[in-house]
C-alpha cells in the first residue's frame, strides 16, 4: 500500500514559493492499476516522481508498506528505487546498448553476475514479447517495440510498484491497446502495483480500476473509475470528460468499436 498524507511541493521563483502540489492526500492499494489524470501542468508527474523521491516533497508524508520513506537517504533511497521500477513517455534507453544490454542495466548496477543478468533480461524479454531481439538496437524497434524494452528494464530488480509517466502518449491506437494488455497482465501475473500517469481518459478508463483527478497541485476527485466517469463531481472532471473525444474504451462500445480493438489486438500479436 502507498499512503501520501498531506503532500505539498514547492518551487520556488523570482514571483515566490510556487506550488506545485498542495495538501495532497489518496491512497493506492497493493494489485491496483491506480491512474492519476489531469491538465496538463495539473501537477501529475511531481506526484509520481514523488513516491520514488525524484522530486523531494516540501512537506508532509509519503508511506509504502507502512514506511514514511521522505527522510530516506544513501543506501535506503537506493533501496527504494531498486523497488519501484518506472517507464516514461520516451522510453529512455541507453541508444549504444542492445535490447539485451538496456535491460541488464539496473542488474548491473546491482553488481549481478553476467550470467545471471542475462538469464533475467531474457525471461523479462520474452515476458514482454521481445524474446529473439536481444542483439537489436532501440533504433531497429518500433515505438512500442522499445516501450517494451523499457517495460522489462523497469522489471528488472523484481519491483513490487511500476510508475508509468505517460507510457502511451507517444504511441499510436492499436500498439496503445497491446501495451496496456501488457500492463495489465503483468499486474495480474506478477502482482506489481502500477501507477499510471495519463492525459487520456480513455486509457484510465481501460486499464484503471481507481483514478484520481489533479487539478493545479490540489485532488479534486478520487475514487473507482467507473464511479468518477459515471458520476463526475468536480468541474474539472466534468470539462476533461465533455473535452475528451478519445474515450472509446468503455463497456458502451458498439460491436464495430469492439471487434477494431480486437483486430488491433491480434495485429500487434
Amino acid at each position: 500500500m502507498i499512503e501520501i498524507e498531506h503532500l505539498t511541493k514547492l518551487y520556488s521563483a523570482n514571483t515566490g514559493d510556487h506550488a506545485a502540489l498542495h495538501n495532497v492526500s489518496l491512497t493506492i492499494n497493493d494489485g491496483d492499476i491506480f491512474g492519476i489524470i489531469g491538465q496538463s501542468g495539473a501537477g501529475k508527474s511531481t506526484l509520481v516522481r514523488c513516491i520514488n523521491l525524484l522530486e523531494q516533497p516540501s512537506s508532509g508524508k509519503i508511506l509504502i508498506d507502512g514506511n514514511d520513506i521522505t527522510h530516506y537517504k544513501g543506501k535506503q533511497l537506493l533501496a527504494l528505487r531498486e523497488s519501484i521500477g518506472m517507464i516514461f513517455q520516451n522510453f529512455s534507453l541507453f541508444q549504444q546498448r542492445t535490447v539485451l544490454g538496456n535491460v541488464t542495466f539496473p542488474l548491473e548496477l546491482r553488481h549481478e553476475n553476467k550470467a545471471k543478468r542475462e538469464q533475467r533480461a531474457k525471461e523479462l524479454l520474452d515476458v514482454v514479447g521481445l524474446a529473439g531481439y536481444e542483439q537489436r538496437y532501440p533504433s531497429e524497434l518500433s515505438g512500442g517495440q522499445q516501450q517494451r524494452v523499457a517495460i522489462a528494464r523497469a522489471l528488472a530488480n523484481d519491483p513490487k510498484i511500476m510508475l508509468c509517466d505517460e507510457a502511451t502518449s507517444a504511441l499510436d491506437t492499436r500498439t496503445t491497446v497491446a501495451i496496456l494488455d501488457l500492463l495489465q497482465e503483468i499486474n495480474r501475473n506478477l502482482g506489481v502495483t502500477i501507477v499510471l500517469i495519463t492525459h487520456s481518459l480513455a486509457v484510465a478508463q481501460k486499464i484503471c480500476n481507481r483514478i484520481a483527478v489533479i487539478d493545479d497541485g490540489k485532488l479534486v476527485e478520487e475514487g473507482k473509475t467507473r464511479d468518477v466517469f459515471d458520476n463526475p463531481k468536480s468541474p474539472i472532471t466534468r470539462e476533461l470528460i465533455s473535452n475528451d473525444s478519445s474515450m472509446a474504451f468503455s463497456d458502451n462500445e458498439t460491436t464495430e468499436e469492439k471487434a477494431k480493438f480486437q483486430e488491433l489486438r491480434e495485429e500487434e500479436a
